[in-house]
């Protein structure tokens, strides 16, 4: 199945997000093969401000822990964090 996890950030804190960073980045290569699509939501001054992951889990609870698992959670970035099954209309241009 697939779930969208939808990030918002603290405002204020890129630093927090750039400090951390690394870490997120090796947590999502090694969770590759579950990652459809993801990257980061960006402000009014193009600055990171959240992000949106497309993944492929077997339930609610992985997804949600998968979600928990991203150092960015564990660092305490996010005001909010939701995630939601998900069902595509639309790829690559044409309806799916």
């Amino acid at each position: 199945m697939l779930f969208t996890v939808i990030n918002t950030d603290r405002i204020g804190q890129l630093e927090l997000r750039m400090a951390t960073r690394t870490e997120h980045l090796a947590f999502l290569d090694s969770e590759v093969t579950r990652i459809v699509n993801g990257g980061a939501m960006l402000d009014a001054e193009g600055k990171p401000c959240g992000s949106v992951l497309i993944i492929e889990a077997a339930d609610l609870a992985e997804a949600e822990a998968f979600a928990a698992a991203d150092p960015y959670a564990k660092a305490g970035l996010f005001a909010s964090s939701i995630v939601r099954r998900f069902t595509g209309a639309f790829k690559d241009g044409k309806r799916a």
